[in-house]
């Protein structure tokens, strides 16, 4: 065989056939998903949540909405956290654009369509289509509904510590620390001045004082590294039984867990009756909605315990070490406290608690790790929430496609082999094994015993 040569230079052809553009036969998991999205009308039940956006004839047409958002959970499968990153992948992969309906001779969306078209249509679009993938799973014996499991997590926010600016006075950090040395009597401050002046300072990072001018939203924390940085709060509550994602709220990364539960908890009754008031899902869910709640020892306080009680919710929260309490004048927190003690010691408890750090921490892993979304790209509640609610419908659909072809990852397909490769290497290993012990002649051995095992055996 003679070798060949990359062309240094060429010149493209000025007619291709349409029989000579590159085809692509689809990735199995995104054919298998697309005809789930078609089988319950997804593409007509989202154009006509999104036609009001939309003016009738005027302009050219749009990114369609089914295209939309399944870049959107491209983002989720692929593990892409940009939507500059999203387009790349669509324009570079002939399976994607398989999946997205892409016909040959055009272009996928660019970011700036998707960009623009999040901002076109309104957060309560996108939780409808969130709602719609919940009712997916619960016509799958998915969602249950019974007992649900919070927890929270910080997300790295698109803005930097060195940009924060004070609220009263709107200086930068460098002004800031420049006008406290000279009013100290350092005329003209050095850097390894003002480093040694702010090392002594306390609460140098308030929220109360400093905030981000380009997100406001974005509050100074502790990361789970240990960094300090600007950062969000994501909680989501999850179903115990199915590992579901039923609700997830973005709120302010400074607010502790006791605070925020409220809200998630809210937002989760809403998205529980939505599926509980279809006709098609309302025998598929719990009848009564919600009805135990699980959390670790940050959800923990007297108030989180008495307000449980009161909206009728029965608690499974860790409880911290703590010394002896006093009790006088607060009976009915001490009672809650002490029912929520009593349950975590029996073994209903302890299963529940035991599967709280598999059910949940699973969901982060596959969102934000795996999923590429620790670090948003994006500025705002509003504009994070909307990219995560198509984010977890991406988890949710996952644990159908699961269920339903036995993947729930395009990249899950690439080890469905590996037990057989696994197998076979382990094969390989005993036949040489027993060739460097008995040469050649070991397989007339192992014949030979198994025609005079009978024989033996008598």
């Amino acid at each position: 065989m003679a070798m060949g040569k990359r062309q240094r230079q060429r010149q493209e052809s000025l007619w291709v056939s349409h029989e000579q553009m590159p085809r692509s036969k689809g990735h199995p998991f995104y054919k298998a998903l697309n005809q789930v999205l078609d089988h319950f009308g997804f593409d007509d039940w989202v154009e006509g949540k999104c036609e009001r956006f939309y003016h009738e004839s005027l302009g050219r047409p749009g990114i369609a909405p089914g295209v939309y958002f399944r870049c959107l959970l491209i983002g989720y499968f692929e593990g892409i956290d940009s939507e500059r990153g999203i387009a790349w992948r669509t324009a570079d992969s002939l399976s994607l654009r398989e999946f997205l309906g892409v016909e040959h001779g055009k272009n996928p969306p660019d970011h700036s369509s998707l960009s623009r078209t999040r901002r076109l249509i309104d957060f309560e679009t996108h939780q409808c289509v969130f709602d719609w993938v919940l009712k997916l799973l619960a016509t799958q014996g998915l969602v249950s509904g019974k007992t649900v499991g919070v927890d929270a997590t910080t997300l790295e926010a698109n803005a930097a510590m060195r940009s924060i600016v004070r609220k009263d006075s709107g200086e930068a950090y460098d002004a800031f620390l420049t006008r406290l040395a000279e009013e100290s009597g350092i005329a003209t401050p050095t850097r390894e001045d003002l480093a040694k002046l702010d090392r002594k300072r306390k609460n140098k990072a308030s929220n109360d004082d400093w905030e981000n001018p380009h997100d406001p939203d974005a509050k100074i924390t502790k990361m789970k590294d240990g960094r300090t940085h600007l950062a969000h709060k994501q909680e989501h509550a999850v179903d115990m039984d199915t590992g579901a994602v039923l609700g997830i709220t973005i709120q302010p990364a400074n607010e502790g867990d006791t605070t925020t539960w409220r809200q998630t908890v809210e937002e989760t009754c809403r998205n529980l009756n939505k599926v509980k008031d279809d006709p098609l899902t309302t025998d598929m869910v719990n009848d009564e909605v919600f009805e135990e709640l699980v959390a670790d020892k940050g959800y923990h306080s007297n108030d989180t315990m008495t307000d449980l009680e009161e909206i009728g919710i029965r608690s499974y929260v860790s409880e911290p070490d703590r010394k002896n309490r006093r009790w006088q004048g607060k009976q009915d927190q001490r009672d809650a406290v002490y029912a929520n003690r009593r349950r975590i010691r029996g073994e209903r408890g302890k299963r529940l608690l035991r599967k709280r750090g598999e059910l949940l921490e699973r969901g982060f892993a596959h969102e934000l790790d795996t999923g590429g979304m620790r670090r948003t790209h994006l500025r705002g509640h509003d504009n994070i929430l909307k990219r995560m609610l198509v984010h977890v419908s991406g988890f949710n659909l996952g644990l159908a496609m699961r269920k339903l072809i036995g993947v729930g990852k395009p990249r899950c397909l690439q080890g469905r082999l590996r037990p057989l490769f696994a197998a076979f290497d382990g094969l390989q290993r005993v036949h040489a094994a027993l060739r460097s012990l008995f040469g050649g002649q070991w397989i007339i051995l192992a014949l030979f015993a198994r025609h005079r095992r009978p024989e033996l055996a008598a």
